[in-house]
């Protein structure tokens, strides 16, 4: 059996016991990502953790960033502390991310980000809506994230509209 190299940095996740069908959701939806290596616990674990012969963790790339994603039992739970932006092309791909986060027991929130069914935050951020920052006009800015602070999914042609006037 091959050793999986283990980055020299990679981000770390906890979740409370469900992390092999979160990384397989997390492989089925995005591009470049991918499981690595799923790891058993070789022995019963403290407190609430995985008890011998189930997941502990789970080694994948989560859109070409390493992940570790680690099972402790409800010590610690997610927050909107960390979120992973993943920028979109177009409307069809922020609604295909959106739809399938929500749509999997997650929940919406404002300005493109949502939490999938684990807790985990994401911002489905459109390549257009970080056009707007780099717009030479302040007042098409301005235009385009008060529309942006109405919404919960970004649409886009509803920002470009915005900022056009």
């Amino acid at each position: 059996m091959s050793q999986v190299p283990i980055p020299r940095n990679q981000i770390c996740l906890w979740y409370k016991d469900d992390a092999e069908a979160a990384a397989n959701f997390y492989a089925e939806t995005f591009p470049d990502t991918e499981v690595l290596h799923v790891q058993r616990a070789p022995t019963d674990t403290p407190s609430d953790g995985p008890q011998q012969g189930s997941v502990l963790m789970v080694s994948m790339k989560v859109i070409g960033i390493p992940t570790l994603l680690l099972v402790g039992g409800d010590t610690f739970k997610q927050s909107e502390n960390f979120s992973f932006q993943v920028r979109t092309e177009d409307q069809d791909e922020t609604d295909r991310y959106w739809n399938a986060i929500v749509g999997n027991g997650g929940q919406e929130s404002q300005c493109g980000w949502c939490k999938d069914k684990w807790g985990l935050s994401w911002q489905i951020t459109p390549r257009q809506l970080m056009d707007i920052y780099n717009d030479p006009d302040p007042a098409a800015t301005k235009r385009a994230m008060e529309a942006m602070f109405t919404m919960k999914k970004i649409d886009i042609a509803a920002i470009e509209a915005a900022r056009k006037g």
